[in-house]
């Protein structure tokens, strides 16, 4: 049976055989997302044929409900063959693109509860080494050749290795708790009739794992697909922190700044990725806020590393989207 198929006899199982399917943007995988009228009840579905694995997007969408934040309830699933019909949770993103700062404090109450919570079982880990790795393959597995049309030195590589472990060392140091890994506003929705910090559903979950806390608020604060203030960051940093407590709030700023610096680099080398492998040209958009980020990010002295490890190898006119790719 061919996928068209499989995803009809799918619906046709649940009650949603004759429901109208209308297309909804779809984030940076190969899933891809239909919203259902016409069944018995509002639904969206989740088409993630395989290799795309929907289990951890199942498990962790019942750990969320189950300490109290919002996040799609799955009417049905079918893991072997990637199909999931879960909750249609509306289409009020928490900001198409400016975010006010009451829109930040919100989404930073949310992320406090989810780690005040035990984290569930067996989830991998987003550590030190982890970050820098990942660093380093989307830099030079796809930014580089794309930029200056040969593999990296070795020394370069060398030397980017180097300044990432120097840099990540707070993280390393520091504690550890459920990370989302893309807590932004395009993946946090708005809920009005609901109360406290389940007036916010939390989506596209599936690659959280156990990380340093920093990371999600870097990854809310300092967003690579639309531009927040300073100012309006400061303030949300510092509710975050007041409201979180128990966080040494010097050690914790060194490990956000390094949390920072590592996310601008790997995404900057995300976008290529997308764009060459994926053909998703469109996501080159982000690079030049993405640099920006970077550029300002290594100004930290926690970063100081990785500036050095930029100024040796890649001159200020470089630090952009590669020649010839448009998006």
């Amino acid at each position: 049976m061919n996928r068209e198929g499989l995803i009809a006899a799918f619906l046709d199982r649940h009650g949603y055989g004759t429901a109208r399917p209308e297309p909804l943007a779809q984030d940076a995988s190969f899933r891809r997302y239909l919203r259902l009228s016409g069944g018995p009840a509002p639904a969206v579905l989740m088409d993630a044929p395989p290799p795309e694995d929907v289990r951890p997007f199942v498990m962790i969408a019942g750990h969320l409900r189950a300490i109290g934040v919002a996040a799609p309830e799955i009417f049905a699933a079918d893991e072997a063959a990637g199909l999931l019909l879960e909750e249609d949770l509306g289409d009020e993103p928490v900001a198409q693109e400016r975010l006010a700062l009451s829109d930040l404090i919100a989404a930073a109450d949310v992320l406090v509860a989810i780690q005040h919570a035990a984290p569930p079982p067996n989830l991998p880990v987003w550590d030190a080494a982890t970050m820098a790795a990942t660093a380093l393959a989307t830099l030079f597995d796809w930014w580089w050749p794309a930029m200056f049309g040969a593999d990296a030195p070795a020394a370069a590589r060398q030397d980017f290795a180097a300044a990432l472990e120097a840099m990540l060392a707070p993280v390393a140091a520091g504690p550890a708790c459920f990370v989302h890994r893309d807590f932004f506003a395009g993946n946090l929705h708005w809920l009005p009739q609901r109360n406290g910090v389940r007036r916010i559903a939390v989506l596209d979950f599936q690659n959280a794992a156990i990380g340093h806390p920093a990371y999600d608020l870097a990854s809310l604060l300092q967003d690579a697909r639309r531009d927040i203030p300073r100012e309006l960051a400061e303030h949300a940093m510092a509710h975050y922190l007041d409201t979180h407590a128990v966080l040494d709030a010097a050690a914790f700023r060194a490990a956000y700044a390094a949390c920072a610096a590592q996310r601008h680099l790997r995404i900057a080398g995300q976008w290529v990725r997308l764009a060459r492998r994926d053909g998703r040209p469109g996501y080159l958009i982000h690079g030049p806020r993405t640099w920006r980020l970077l550029e300002q990010a290594v100004r930290e002295p926690v970063a100081a590393p990785l500036a050095v490890a930029l100024d040796r190898w890649i001159p200020p006119d470089r630090r952009c989207n590669p020649p010839g790719l448009a998006a």
